[in-house]
């Protein structure tokens, strides 16, 4: 396991999607956590999307803003690839610059350094690929050349990240989001995961500092925890009762793997209906039921961080509940950190 640093002991942080349009409101609710992020804000504009974010200098894209598309055409990947290949070992090819990120650079004029950690994220390659089709409508990951260069193509980026990140903050990481592994396992994806484990274990490899993993979907937990990842975050509010039944976690956690439980609903009919008690309540069950299996439970909260549950774009009041979610949380690590006398 790749050293965090520091120690988790069920500090905050969260994803990196928000719905703010104000740049520096959503920095500052991101820097409220003990655990910061950079905002990925789309309603800003359509280069703060995470897909169009990891397409920049990627070979054969071109993204239509007023149609809000990301297109990728086969014969312009072939002819952009030697000029990409030239430039593959500049770090300005994978750095992800003003135009595609205003909120990334403003993030890293903060002063960065007294917090515990600083986290980044950037898209899987296989969300990437899996989401981005070519003139066909044929999913990129299907074509063997466009995966092999678009798995080295986002390695490169995080790694490039992470090494920025770090120069503001030496326990820096990054995370990868991976929205789309639950299709993997489904009859209707070409791409199995048997393929995907293979090519996603050379990725991890390659990776610079703790190797992390977010989704929202419900994959086969087993091909994560086995996987070389030290960091997982999910959506815990909606899948724990599932993730905590597998064997494969117990392993996850005695060889040192740090979990994020996104445990605060950030949908509003959700969070109205919840109290610290009630979320406290849900984790020390989860918390209980590993303790049964074995699990020693002063090191399961050691290796802990608390998040909200999801991102979200949805509530008609926009950022209201976000910034609520956020607010919760906060006061649900101060809880649970005052009661296990965590430091």
């Amino acid at each position: 396991m790749a050293s965090l640093g520091f120690s988790p002991n069920c500090q905050t942080t969260a994803m990196g999607i928000m719905p703010h349009q104000d740049i520096e409101r959503a920095l500052e609710v991101a820097l409220s956590l003990d655990i910061p992020f950079w905002p990925q804000l789309p309603r800003v504009s359509y280069f703060e999307d995470m897909y169009v974010q990891a397409l920049e200098h990627f070979p054969g894209v071109k993204i239509d803003v007023n149609n809000q598309r990301i297109l990728f055409d086969l014969s312009l990947f072939y002819e952009e690839l030697p000029s990409y290949f030239e430039k593959a070992d500049d770090p300005q090819t994978f750095r992800l610059t003003k135009g595609f990120s205003l909120v990334y650079h403003r993030f890293l004029e903060r002063d960065l350094s007294h917090y515990p950690a600083i986290r980044g994220q950037m898209i899987s390659p296989i969300s990437l690929g899996l989401k981005i089709v070519d003139e066909n409508q044929k999913s990129i990951i299907y074509h063997d050349e466009v995966r092999e260069v678009l798995f080295d193509f986002i390695q490169k980026k995080v790694n490039q990240q992470y090494e920025e990140l770090r120069a503001k903050n030496p326990n820096a990481f990054v995370w990868v989001d991976d929205p789309g592994l639950g299709l993997i396992f489904s009859a209707l994806s070409g791409y199995n995961e048997v393929q995907a484990k293979t090519d996603l274990d050379r990725f991890l490899a390659g990776l610079e500092g703790p190797k992390g993993v977010h989704l929202c979907a419900k994959p086969d937990w087993d091909f994560l925890f086995k996987s070389k990842i030290d960091i997982l975050s999910f959506d815990s509010f909606n899948c724990g009762v599932v993730i905590v039944n597998y064997p494969s976690l117990k392993v996850f956690v005695e060889r040192g793997g740090i979990i994020s439980w996104g445990i605060v609903p950030t949908y509003t009919e959700l969070l109205e209906q919840e109290t610290i008690d009630s979320l406290m309540e849900r984790l020390e069950t989860f918390w209980e039921e590993l303790s049964r299996k074995g699990v020693d439970q002063k090191k399961l909260l050691h290796q802990s961080l608390l998040a909200p549950a999801t991102c979200n774009l949805l509530n008609p009041d926009k950022e209201k509940t976000v910034e609520g979610a956020f607010e919760v949380l906060r006061d649900l690590s101060k809880a649970i950190r005052e009661k296990y006398g965590l430091g």
